[in-house]
């Protein structure tokens, strides 16, 4: 069973700058929908990706997209060379993105994110709009029916309820 939140305070605790982004964001704000995975976009720089890598090193990181699944082993030599890692952990899956589609790299995906209150304390979360704008530059079903529910999310709040 995975224990997505677990995930994140991982991250939180270890400092790793990156903010959630596509199903768990979306949850974040209220959506309705399940996710099974987090998916966060960081900082692709190699002192990040070593923190990133420290977090999550007991919960027996490998990658989920090479047929060998082989483990995390990150040198300051190797996270120059990625755009993104999609990792399976004891904890369930995360994938870490180095750019948002619709949105744009990290400095933009954290400029248009907010502060959101998790069970485990805050961590930044894509914004309302950015989220929506970057689920239509997805344009999956999944991601036209949490546009959905983030439009009417969003209208709720600006109708102040």
């Amino acid at each position: 069973m995975p224990d997505l939140e677990s995930l994140l305070e991982r991250l939180v605790q270890n400092r790793v700058a990156f903010v959630v982004v596509g199903g768990f964001a979306a949850v974040a704000h209220g959506v309705t929908l399940l996710t099974e995975d987090v998916d966060v976009c960081c900082r692709f720089t190699p002192a990040n990706l070593l923190k990133l890598q420290a977090a999550l090193a007991d919960l027996h990181p490998v990658h989920r997209m090479t047929p060998a699944r082989l483990p995390l082993a990150l040198t300051p030599q190797s996270c120059a060379r990625l755009k993104n890692l999609y990792l399976d952990t004891d904890y369930g899956q995360l994938d870490c993105l180095g750019a948002v589609k619709g949105i744009g790299d990290y400095s933009e995906v954290a400029q248009r994110s907010v502060l959101v209150d998790l069970p485990f304390g805050p961590c930044r979360v894509l914004d309302v709009d950015a989220l929506i704008r970057s689920k239509e530059a997805m344009d999956r079903p999944h991601d036209r029916a949490a546009i959905v529910q983030l439009r009417a999310i969003k209208e709720r709040s600006r109708l102040g309820h």
